[in-house]
């Protein structure tokens, strides 16, 4: 791990957003409450703040945060068609939350997956990304306006 003993603690939150591809058919059924696992968009969202806290532990030279916030929130999208999912992660610490929030959106987006690939062998996960960092010695870093 790098040595981030010298820096400051300072607040720092992160945005990251996914989205996952799916058929109309495999949304309506989202929607409808009829995915016979469950309920997708709370299993998922519970799923993606579980992760986002285990982060230092699943990538290896990931440090462990003290998380103060995370929030996940996965929404329908008819033109996509699929579900897009942003999460953000926030600490007070020295050094930044990107990877937690990139992290949450990720399983989120498996879990999503894991829930309807028995209905819908088209299930297609993609374009997780960063879109925004706060704090540290870089400050503000906006990638992507909403």
């Amino acid at each position: 791990m790098v040595d981030v003993s010298g820096k400051s603690e300072t607040p720092r939150w992160a945005v990251a957003r996914g989205e996952i591809t799916l058929s109309i058919s495999t949304l309506r059924l989202i929607s409808e409450g009829q995915v016979k696992k469950g309920n997708v968009l709370t299993v998922a969202q519970v799923a993606g703040i579980q992760a986002a806290k285990r982060t230092g532990e699943l990538i290896p030279l990931c440090h462990p945060l003290g998380l103060t916030h995370v929030d996940v929130d996965l929404s329908i999208s008819e033109e996509l068609p699929g579900v897009l999912i942003q999460a953000s992660a926030h600490c007070v610490g020295r050094t930044g939350v990107e990877m937690e929030a990139l992290t949450a959106v990720a399983v989120a987006a498996l879990t999503v997956y894991d829930m309807v690939k028995a209905v819908d062998k088209t299930a297609r996960i993609g374009n997780i990304r960063l879109v925004e960092k706060h704090g540290g010695k870089s400050g503000d870093v906006i990638l992507e306006q909403d």
